[in-house]
């Protein structure tokens, strides 16, 4: 079964397009011209139960207006919605129950008091039993170690305390579909991989379908089997992290360092008719080669039979530069 169905999905949105000039901008006070942006482009696509999903792409092509819609925040300008079930827009008030969200720049905890009392309130917010909290909450407080935060006051938190702490409030009802939204946004490395870890076992224990947008995609590796990558409003590619990694992450990097300085003049004309593109490392006398499938021994035979080397290190090409050249090309390869 689908957590979420969305089918020719599209949001546009009425700009104001001003015109140039003093004589523009008295015309702009009569009479007003408007340009329609369409921040989603007839999107479709399904999530099911259980699954945990990264939605990427890059500043503006329009990931937020997407879990807008899905969260009912935003009504959607055509196409089909169905989330657990349910119209957002038409169900609301059921609706919200079944749903956790958290926007990494935005709070749903209350400034000013304690941890704990925020908890309380959404506790009545979304009507859950003292047994239910407790069982539950138990678990979740458990997990996420923020015992020792909840009687302080959300002002006086750390970014990373406050993030815990907004993970937990999104799960007081236990939602079966948790949408994050940068989660991880401005956090350490330690506090980013508790998080992670929290989020797996979340999705173990209680079967919680995650969908998940960030740019950081150390996050998507360590969470998703699944991504769906969207470019101004239009989805690209949607399919598993491994099948992407296959077509786009064609070839391995080299790191070599030398034991004297080289030129890179010097190692095109070593590899020419290779098809190596080389870049200058970041340690002295190191250099890093992208090396074609299959290449990678006639490159090391060819450098190592002419110079003298202190070290060589071979290297997936990573999935953030692959996602960077997917957005480069525009397009992803059939």
């Amino acid at each position: 079964m689908n957590a979420i169905e969305v089918e020719h999905l599209r949001k546009e949105f009425k700009v104001h397009k001003s015109r140039s000039g003093l004589v523009g901008a008295f015309r702009d006070l009569w009479t007003r011209r408007y340009t329609l942006v369409r921040a989603v482009d007839d999107i479709s696509f399904a999530v099911k139960q259980g699954e945990i999903v990264g939605y990427i792409g890059e500043n503006g092509a329009g990931k937020s207006t997407t879990i807008k819609m899905l969260t009912g925040i935003l009504t959607p300008t055509s196409g089909r919605i169905v989330v657990n079930g349910m119209n957002p827009h038409k169900e609301r008030e059921k609706f919200v129950r079944t749903i956790g969200v958290v926007f990494g720049q935005r709070s749903q905890l209350w400034w000013d008091i304690a941890v704990q009392e925020s908890f309380r309130l959404l506790k009545k917010v979304y009507r859950v039993s003292d047994e239910q909290y407790r069982r539950h909450m138990g678990e979740v407080i458990d997990m996420l170690e923020i015992g020792p935060l909840l009687d302080k006051p959300v002002r006086k938190l750390s970014l990373g305390q406050r993030m815990r702490c907004e993970l937990a409030a999104a799960l007081i009802h236990n939602p079966p579909l948790l949408f994050l939204d940068e989660p991880t946004i401005g956090l350490d490395v330690l506090v980013k991989l508790n998080i992670r870890q929290f989020l797996k076992q979340l999705n173990e224990r209680y079967g919680t379908t995650i969908l998940l947008t960030t740019h950081d995609m150390s996050d998507i590796e360590a969470l998703c089997e699944r991504v769906i990558m969207l470019d101004e409003g239009k989805i690209i590619y949607d399919g598993s992290l491994e099948r992407l990694k296959e077509r786009w992450g064609q070839g391995k990097r080299v790191a070599f360092t030398f034991a004297e300085a080289v030129t890179s003049a010097f190692l095109q004309q070593l590899t020419e008719g290779l098809e190596v593109v080389w870049k200058k490392g970041e340690q002295p006398n190191v250099w890093v080669s992208h090396v074609p499938s299959g290449g990678v021994p006639e490159v090391v035979s060819r450098v190592a039979a002419r110079c003298a080397l202190q070290d060589i290190r071979i290297h997936e090409v990573p999935t953030e530069e692959i996602v960077r050249n997917i957005y480069e090309e525009g397009a992803v390869r059939g």
